[in-house]
């Protein structure tokens, strides 16, 4: 049960009302009964909407964490930048990300996500390409400005244009699949830098600018073609008939994923000052900040803690590689459970878990071995909790202008956290490993207090459904529906 102003289709169907009962060959009326029908119908979605949007994640995340490749190349020691100056250049392009959240998140919908995500990744490229050239420190940091100013939203974007394709319950599972190349980002750009620095030289240039031509270059060519290959969304989708298009909207309709009526999605400034409202909006936000700082804390320095254990530049990269791997199984596990059960905050407790584990062992062991092996519960329990943040968030907030809000607030909290990283993360004293595990200790606890108040929230709302009528509450409450049920 879902209050009717839930967020709408970034397009609806021509606004004609989608009947509750569809007629499919080989199925009963009810809405596609035919279990192989439906699965159809999602895996085509999937086919055609998930392997361009984990590209578009996959580039995102190589061209943000590109320069701790290339420090481990050199580029800090050729451009004779010191500790201080280097982590300058890493929070001004945290600050530049800070930047575009809310305003990318209100604009995917007036530009439409055909438009704007490929846009996004075709200027950022760009910049990114351009990073061949500098020569000094104030290059650097300009660039790495504008590559954050461009890149700003992509996070959020993806959020937002996935919960307009799968309902609620079928969202983290895609939203991992996506988040999963965090973790293969991870090993890709270690796999992709160690083959890179070895054509330092070529074209006389070092390694550590083919990192960024190469990188770039790929992100320019594949932002270009998703202007032709990226679906505006469920009712314009070329791969779906008419039926089926109308099935799945239904069906969003119906989780509360998207509304049924164009109206409830209509800008207004007060939806935007509702979304800093909801408690379980900042109680999620807080998480965000925490873990965000761990997580984009080891994306930008992992090759140097790992380089930190004894080995060499080359082997740093090669080494950071099997921790992502296995983040990358352990977030897809999590996510299938965390739908199959709807349980988004036990699964950020499971990670939050494997982090405060991972933490008291680096902290404790002096063997380097042991130390190495701790990055994997850590790097693993990072990379599976972001995503059950993200559907955490998106599953319990709407109108969309609200549900935009609430995801670029959630956002922002990360880039927060990433600014605090990069300080943080300059040297991995005592104290350092020591403020993460506090911090992992007080995400697993903050996520016990969301569950306890949004199941508050759902008795206290089970309570009011048994004595009034859904037309008789007034219009645009939102999540605040007595029947909008909470994910918990």
């Amino acid at each position: 049960m879902i209050d009717p102003d839930t967020p709408s289709s970034l397009l609806p169907l021509d606004k004609e009302e989608i009947p509750n009962n569809v007629n499919i060959p080989n199925c009963s009326k009810d809405e596609f009964d035919c279990d192989a029908t439906r699965e159809r119908v999602w895996r085509r979605i999937d086919v055609f909407i998930l392997p361009v949007i984990t590209v578009f994640q996959l580039l995102a995340l190589l061209d943000l964490g590109n320069i701790a490749n290339a420090r481990i190349a050199g580029l800090q020691e050729d451009l004779m930048l010191s500790n201080h100056q280097f982590t300058i250049v890493l929070t001004t392009s945290a600050l530049s990300i800070l930047l575009g959240e809310i305003p990318a998140s209100l604009l995917l919908r007036v530009i439409g996500p055909r438009i704007m995500l490929p846009t996004m990744l075709t200027l950022w490229g760009l910049v990114v390409t351009l990073q061949r050239f500098v020569t000094q420190y104030s290059e650097l940091l300009a660039c790495r400005f504008l590559q954050g100013l461009c890149d700003g939203g992509s996070v959020a974007t993806i959020i937002l244009y996935l919960s307009f394709w799968y309902p609620r319950r079928q969202l983290q599972w895609r939203l991992s699949l996506v988040g999963v190349i965090a973790s293969l980002a991870g090993a890709f750009s270690g796999l992709l830098a160690y083959a890179i620095i070895r054509m330092d030289g070529l074209g006389q240039r070092p390694g550590w600018a083919w990192i960024f031509i190469l990188e770039g270059l790929l992100s320019i060519v594949f932002g270009l073609l998703m202007f032709f290959i990226l679906p505006h969304s469920p009712a314009r989708a070329f791969f779906l008939n008419n039926d089926e298009k109308h099935y799945v909207i239904s069906r969003l309709r119906e989780s509360g994923a998207i509304a049924r009526n164009d109206e409830t999605d209509a800008f207004n400034w007060r939806e935007v000052g509702n979304a800093f409202t909801l408690p379980h909006v900042w109680l999620v936000s807080l998480i965000s900040f925490l873990t965000g700082t761990i997580q984009i804390g080891l994306g930008y320095f992992t090759p140097s803690i790992v380089a930190s254990l004894g080995y060499t530049r080359v082997q740093a990269q090669l080494f950071s590689v099997p921790p992502a791997v296995a983040g990358f199984f352990v977030t897809l596990i999590t996510a299938y459970l965390s739908d199959r059960f709807g349980a988004r905050g036990l699964n950020i407790m499971f990670s939050s878990t494997l982090m405060i584990i991972g933490l008291a062992i680096f902290l404790v062991s002096q063997s380097l071995r042991v130390k190495y092996g701790s990055l994997f519960l850590l790097v693993s329990g990072s990379r599976s909790v972001s995503p059950a943040i993200s559907a955490w968030n998106a599953n319990n907030v709407t109108p969309y202008i609200r549900r935009a809000t609430s995801v670029a607030i959630t956002s922002v909290m990360v880039g927060a956290g990433g600014i605090l990283a990069t300080w943080l993360f300059v040297s991995l004293s005592k104290n350092v490993i020591i403020t993460l595990l506090v911090f992992s200790v007080f995400a697993w606890i903050i996520s016990g207090i969301n569950i306890a108040y949004l199941r508050t929230q759902n008795k206290r709302k089970s309570g009011i459904r048994t004595t009034t009528a859904p037309e008789n509450e007034p219009p645009g409450l939102g999540d605040r529906s007595a029947w909008f049920i909470y994910s918990l």
